[in-house]
């Protein structure tokens, strides 16, 4: 039977291959992603399984200035960092992040890879604070600028 764009059975998610990528200012968060949003059309909110293996991370320790962010745990266990501060992770946990909320990142600090739903608006701008590292991420579209937050002036 053929299914509509919209409608993505779970075979199909399993069979889909994920996008490796290590983030640009953190080489130990590596993460493989398979894009259910673009695979079904949309816009202007990005879906997407996730897979961090153990020992890494999932991204830098960040907060977004714009965009809003939210991840539910589907498998595996770890550690969330929310505000420099340790919280377990397991499958059905649920973290929202609202636009210059708390700065985070994952640490699968389990013996299984940890697989979750995240979530996120796809604005066309958006700037990433790091925190740890000093440094500000400015996105428009394609284009990335990263400068250190003594560069930022107001």
């Amino acid at each position: 039977m053929a299914y509509p764009r919209e409608l993505l059975k779970a075979a199909v998610i399993a069979c889909m291959e994920g996008q490796s990528k290590t983030h640009l200012v953190n080489a130990n968060a590596v993460r493989s992603a398979k894009n259910l949003g673009a695979a079904t059309g949309l816009r202007n909110l990005g879906v997407h399984v996730m897979t961090v293996l153990p020992g890494h991370e999932s991204t830098e320790y960040h907060r977004h200035l714009y965009e809003e962010q939210c991840f539910y745990i589907l498998s595996g266990s770890g550690t969330a960092i929310i505000e420099e501060k340790s919280y377990p992770l397991e499958p059905g946990d649920f973290l929202g992040f609202a636009p210059q909320g708390a700065a985070h990142t994952f640490v699968n600090t389990g013996t299984e890879p940890l697989v979750f739903l995240a979530a996120r608006q796809m604005l066309e701008q958006d700037a990433c604070d790091y925190p740890r590292r000093g440094k500000r991420l400015y996105m428009t579209g394609d284009q990335e600028a990263l400068v250190d937050f003594s560069q930022i002036k107001g």
